[in-house]
């Protein structure tokens, strides 16, 4: 019955652009963004025909996606490098409360906008290997190294070693390892990679004197007896941009060189910068470097790659990020980061990441077969608190996302809902006050302390109530629905949410701030906007919703 009911929405979905593993050839060409989606600090690299992408997504778990590709413009997330982290209660959203709320407990704060960091992917003598060290002080901020036979894992943790900001893994030609890392800095590690080599710390160059800012996001590649770091500079001269540069040297004790490798907008936003090179089988080769784009977050860019007098030059003939380039491989199946899903699998599919550590035994997808089932484990007092909350990411140039929800066995005082997910929120809640429900869109916004993370306030704006309860009586089942537009206007795009809600799958009604504003604010989260769907207790645990499907169409136009 759901099926046919969400079958026959005004939105009209085909059943097939549902399908998690919705497959189907394609010629087209691959257009910029590549990813017009959340995928900062990307590393790429070839093994064979397959292309692999890592990515940064802080605060959510798993962590450290992997995508891979066989063509540059079909992607699919094939693994995560971990589940969960644990050095800290923080990565679990616990003993966050303000001190006055939970006697004795400390507030220990949140891993917001901290988490996993700007990850190196590297294939070396059969494996692979992954370094990445979070945003934290102390030795929550310890570096990672991670390894796997396979991209898709499982993975193990190698070994910890001190905190290297935005580093690149890189194996040299006789297989000694190096850590390039923060503005400049590099080291030798230990063959077995468990310690860094006493007395080869350094700095192999020195930033320009308008570089005031930092050179980060350090990548390292060897190619024809030249070592080439690639690296973002901010640059705050008159008539300098923000700008990917390139240092090279044929030897890694002697002197670099410098060269901009790119300095270019692009669709209407300001330039972009930071990522990596890569060939083909072929010997072509591609840069992908990400831009800000607001409200959706971080998006990855396609350039060529020409190497010339020895530089790896990015862009089109006039040194821009083209509009549209040539598929590299055609016919390939058309796959998407970001996927439906009817809750079917008996594994909840690679396309979701919780915010913070989840509470394994408060989901399920056994006890009611067919639906996502998310239960209440601890009473909080706000969204950004609460436990489970299930996230993917939204794109453009338009998207929308729809859920069915069964909440007939919520308790006095949930909340469970439907929401475009930030540091400030368009939210759609079902709460339950004694024995009736209201449905609310509101603006949500919260507060972080500087150093923790910790929760100070959270701002809720309820902009329309409707009494669920007294308006539709025998409803016990919901479809909510987010319309995200991230289209470029005047003042540099859209970051439009919608939201809309229906009490049969047919009949949708408006709700709420009309094109409420999606924003990116790099204090906070540090990531684009989600949709998220989200379960809790403010009174007392143990209700529960059923989440029948989510529903997902993305508008290339």
């Amino acid at each position: 019955m759901k099926k046919i009911v969400l079958a026959l929405s005004i939105l009209a979905f085909s059943v097939s652009a549902w399908a998690d593993d919705y497959q189907t050839l394609k010629t087209e060409p691959i257009k910029n963004p590549m990813l017009w989606a959340d995928v900062p600090d990307p590393d790429v690299i070839r093994v064979g025909d397959t292309f692999y992408l890592v990515s940064t997504t802080m605060h959510l778990m798993p962590g450290a996606p992997v995508m891979a590709s066989k063509d540059l413009k079909n992607w699919k997330t094939v693994g995560y490098i971990f589940n969960r982290l644990t050095d800290s209660p923080k990565y679990d959203l616990s003993f966050s409360l303000p001190l006055d709320k939970q006697e004795g407990q400390k507030n220990v704060g949140t891993v917001y906008g901290r988490g996993q960091w700007a990850t190196s992917l590297k294939y070396h003598s059969g494996r692979f290997w992954a370094l990445l060290a979070p945003n934290e002080v102390g030795s929550m901020g310890d570096t990672y190294i991670f390894t796997a036979e396979k991209a898709e894992g499982p993975w193990t943790i190698h070994s910890r070693l001190r905190h290297f900001h935005d580093a690149t893994l890189f194996f040299d030609d006789d297989g000694t390892p190096y850590v390039f890392f923060g503005t400049g800095e590099m080291c030798q590690l230990s063959r077995d990679l468990k310690s860094v080599v006493e007395g080869s710390l350094r700095h192999y160059f020195q930033r320009e004197e308008d570089e005031r800012g930092l050179l980060e996001g350090t990548r390292v590649i060897k190619h024809n007896g030249y070592y080439y770091a690639l690296l973002i500079s901010h640059v705050y001269a008159p008539g300098r941009h923000r700008r990917e540069v390139c240092y090279r040297t044929k030897d890694l004790k002697g002197k670099w060189e410098k060269q901009v490798m790119l300095e270019s907008d692009f669709g209407g936003f300001s330039y972009l910068a930071q990522g990596t090179i890569v060939d083909t089988e072929d010997g072509d080769w591609y840069g992908i470097m990400f831009q800000d784009r607001g409200g959706v977050g971080r998006v990855l860019t396609l350039s060529p790659c020409r190497w010339i007098d020895g530089w790896p030059m990015l862009g089109d003939e006039n040194g821009k990020v083209p509009a549209v380039m040539r598929p590299y491989k055609s016919g390939q199946p058309e796959t998407s980061i970001v996927c439906s899903d009817d809750f079917s699998s008996s594994e909840l599919g690679l396309h979701w990441q919780w915010n913070h550590n989840p509470v394994d035994n408060a989901w399920s997808l056994a006890e009611r077969p067919g639906f996502l089932r998310l239960k209440t484990s601890r009473v909080v007092p706000n969204l950004y608190l609460a436990p489970n909350t299930l996230t993917q990411r939204m794109e453009g140039p338009t998207c929308s996302g729809i859920i069915c929800m069964d909440f007939s066995h919520m308790k006095d005082g949930d909340c469970a809902g439907f929401s475009a997910f930030n540091g400030d929120s368009g939210v759609l809640t079902l709460k339950k006050v004694g024995k009736a429900v209201s449905l609310e869109m509101s603006e949500q916004n919260v507060s972080l302390t500087n150093r923790e993370k910790a929760v100070s306030k959270v701002d809720e704006k309820v902009v329309k109530s409707i009494a669920l309860s007294k308006l539709f009586p025998k409803a016990k089942q919901i479809w909510l629905r987010i319309d995200g537009d991230f289209r470029p206007g005047q003042r540099g795009g859209n970051d439009a949410a919608n939201f809309f809600f229906s009490v049969d799958g047919e009949k949708w009604e408006q709700i709420g701030t009309e094109n409420y504003r999606m924003i990116f604010d790099y204090r906070r989260f540090f990531m684009g906007s989600k949709f998220a769907i989200f379960n809790y207790a403010t009174k007392k645990a143990g209700g529960y919703v059923d989440i029948d499907a989510f529903n997902y169409q993305r508008n290339d136009q």
